[in-house]
């Protein structure tokens, strides 16, 4: 089991030189968790590759499907106080934050390329491609 964070899903339904690495993620630990938040993330990702034709508003629509049927079971509320008080020990946002904070709740990696949690958090967050070993 494992966090990941928006990057992570992201990775595995829009096609980048990252994708393999997320593909084989999933394999070696299929119990993907998020905070509820990915969700929004994961729109306004989509939403970039919608307005510049990159995707097509029907493979928008599957790869929402796809992506929220994985995570489904596995959407969590995050604390408050537990997100602002990661907020005030580093220098990343509330958003990044919740990410770390559920990993630190469930006591489990959060799997990230975001260099800034990284450095952050490095207790906590584990890159990529690191993880894969």
């Amino acid at each position: 089991m494992i966090v990941v964070d928006t990057n992570i899903i992201s990775y595995l339904y829009i096609s980048s030189e990252k994708s393999e690495f997320a593909e084989q993620l999933l394999t070696s630990d299929p119990q993907w968790n998020a905070p509820i938040l990915w969700r929004s993330e994961f729109r306004s990702v989509l939403s970039l590759y919608l307005r510049k034709n990159i995707l097509n508003f029907n493979e928008i629509l599957i790869i929402l499907r796809e992506a929220e049927k994985l995570m489904e079971g596995n959407e969590f509320e995050v604390s408050s106080h537990h997100t602002m008080k990661l907020v005030k020990s580093s220098n990343c946002s509330a958003y990044d934050c919740e990410f770390v904070a559920l990993a630190e709740h469930l006591n489990v990696p959060l799997i990230t390329t975001d260099k800034k949690v990284l450095r952050a958090f490095p207790e906590v967050a584990k890159p990529l491609d690191a993880f894969l070993g």
